[in-house]
């Protein structure tokens, strides 16, 4: 793409575009406090697990899936119910009510509210966007919500955090190429201990995120 849809999408997973993403996690407040995530390595580290293994290939999948169906509704649904803790859950849901609202006031596609990855999907396929570019800007923006709140608990500055989002790059780029052609049966997860995580943040009492 190189006309407005580009600059769209861009605009779609801007850190300033307005979903409240700062406000989540995804499980890493709680690997910090766990000590599973202490400094840069361990952050790159379980970001990449999370992407190639999680809830980052999952999204990419789901987020494909979502540009080929006629029955959003009932992806939406499948979507929900892989999801493994209820703070993600919530994520998901807020985030992906978020997009809708603007996806219609702004751009004036019709949709329901779901969640995040099938929203982007659906919508992209509205516009006409090349699901092949936006998978892996999807994956970019999503792993660069993370790494911006780690930040804010962790001793990690602003070149170290930059440096992390340019060392996932290729991943992002490696977990969108994978994911073509896959279906629902394909839909997994091993990045275990994240799953873990996001069940421990629930009953966390000292946070920052909502997840």
């Amino acid at each position: 793409m190189t006309d407005a849809r580009l600059l769209t999408l861009m605009q779609w997973l801007s850190p300033a575009f307005p979903l409240g993403s700062f406000s989540y996690s995804h499980g890493v407040e709680a690997a910090v406090a766990a000590g599973l995530i202490h400094d840069a390595d361990s952050l790159t580290g379980w970001l990449t697990d999370v992407l190639r293994h999680g809830t980052g290939r999952s999204d990419a999948i789901w987020l494909r899936l979502a540009a080929e169906t006629d029955d959003l509704t009932a992806l939406n649904a499948q979507c929900r119910a892989y999801v493994p803790a209820r703070e993600r859950l919530a994520e998901a849901d807020r985030q992906g009510a978020a997009f809708c609202n603007l996806a219609r006031q702004v751009w004036g596609i019709d949709m329901a509210d779901v969640t995040l990855a099938p929203a982007v999907g659906h919508a992209a396929r509205q516009i006409g966007m090349d699901i092949d570019t936006v998978v892996p800007l999807f994956l970019s923006s999503f792993a660069g919500n993370l790494v911006a709140g780690a930040q804010r608990l962790l001793p990690l500055g602003q070149t170290r955090a930059q440096a992390i989002n340019a060392a996932l790059h290729p991943v992002c780029i490696a977990v969108a190429s994978n994911t073509r052609g896959a279906t629902i049966d394909d839909i997994h997860s091993t990045a275990l201990m994240s799953d873990i995580m996001a069940m421990t943040h629930e009953t966390q009492t000292v946070r920052l995120f909502q997840s």
